[in-house]
């Protein structure tokens, strides 16, 4: 296990009904001048927006708006919120849905104070040292962990690039988890997102560093819990317990319980952001369509006995061949998503071949897969992958 510091001071409120009792309390310990961000319009059809907007107006906050955050939040939208915050002075950003809205604001924050343009400091890739205005998030998608972290992914569609930024001033004050504003989610988006919370699982248990039982055994079951409740919350999506698991899943999955203490890249997240960044497809369908074959793909000597411990403590599989024990692991992974609903092929998301190459170069580019991920992948095998999710897979 590598030497780590483990420090996430976001402070949770988790459950049922918190926000009439505490949303404004916690607002006002930064401002009331507040910067409201949100995507498509779910929550004005769920009502949240109203509950919201009431609660502020009766506090007497200074409501400043900016909607219509993409599903892979755009840096224009990010500029157009900076400038938001600069005009009208805010104190306080609060965004009020899943992921993309968290990500976008935390890169609002951060760009108020940055001297810098906002794709100038990401495109950087060092991470970002600056101050950043206070953030307090409202989840209503399990699926990112954002509300719980300091990263951020944004997209430039002029360019085919979607990039990750974080750091510490980046990280949610106060983050409001009610697992109620989750129900209305749809099924695609439900499974897609807790797909999400698996790859974010996956990419750091199948990792270089050993000695991590701690790690291993925390993703197992938290793996264990998603694949439980997920089905769950598609056939009964009020079910309340369902939604609550895969809500705090999505938080511990990426908050640097099961990753810190490990080193190397992510591979699967990597080749999945250039599908997103080129075809502008849900991230999570792309990670479920993308992981299987990677699976396979990696599969060899040395990584064959992580991928027997994710088969016999992750799907209960037991078999007196390594590899078969192996193989049926990955087939379950791959059953778990077709089963949930998701497309498991390319073409069905509408992307074929002709951009792999031009993809597999950015993937190389764009991060250190070539030589620290779990196994390294070159541009060759990365369209090799892309290639193997072209038609559906059977891996026994």
């Amino acid at each position: 296990m590598d030497n780590f510091r483990f420090y996430v001071p976001t402070d949770i409120r988790f459950g049922k009904d918190r926000l009439a009792s505490e949303l404004t309390q916690v607002l006002d310990t930064f401002g009331k001048t507040v910067l409201i961000v949100y995507g498509g319009g779910s929550i004005k059809k769920n009502g949240l927006y109203d509950q919201v907007i009431d609660l502020l107006e009766k506090n007497q906050n200074n409501i400043v708006e900016l909607s219509g955050v993409e599903p892979n939040p755009r840096i224009e939208t990010v500029r157009r919120g900076v400038e938001l915050c600069r005009e009208n002075q805010v104190d306080v950003i609060l965004a009020v849905g899943g992921g993309s809205t968290i990500d976008c604001s935390k890169v609002i924050a951060a760009g108020f104070y940055s001297e810098e343009d906002p794709w100038e400091f990401i495109i950087g890739r060092k991470g970002y040292q600056g101050d950043a205005l206070p953030l307090v998030t409202i989840l209503t998608l399990a699926a990112t962990g954002s509300e719980m972290n300091a990263g951020a992914v944004i997209s430039n569609m002029a360019t085919n690039q979607k990039l990750g930024v974080g750091g510490p001033a980046m990280m949610p004050k106060v983050s409001f988890l009610d697992p109620a504003n989750t129900f209305t989610v749809p099924a695609y988006q439900t499974a897609a997102g807790s797909a999400d919370i698996l790859s974010h699982l996956f990419e750091s248990y199948f990792n270089v560093t050993e000695g991590t039982d701690i790690q291993d055994f925390v993703s197992e079951g938290i793996m264990r819990a998603v694949i439980k409740n997920c089905p769950v919350a598609l056939e009964t999506p009020n079910d309340y317990d369902a939604r609550a698991n895969l809500m705090w899943a999505s938080s511990l999955a990426l908050n640097g319980l099961t990753r810190n203490g490990k080193h190397g890249v992510w591979s699967c997240h990597a080749m999945e952001h250039e599908l997103s960044a080129f075809y502008d497809i849900t991230h999570g369908v792309g990670l479920a369509i993308l992981t299987p074959r990677w699976m396979e793909y990696v599969l060899n000597d040395q990584t064959v006995d992580k991928f027997v411990q994710f088969a016999q403590n992750v799907w209960g599989i037991n078999d007196s061949d390594k590899f078969t024990a192996a193989k049926k692991g990955i087939q379950a992974t791959y059953d778990f998503f077709k089963n949930c609903g998701i497309p498991m092929t390319l073409p069905e998301v509408g992307i074929d071949e002709q951009k792999f190459a031009e993809m597999a170069k950015q993937a190389v580019a764009h991060s250190t897969i070539k030589t620290d991920a779990f196994v390294p992948l070159t541009e060759a095998d990365v369209e090799a992958i892309y290639h193997a999710s072209l038609t559906e897979s059977s891996f026994i």
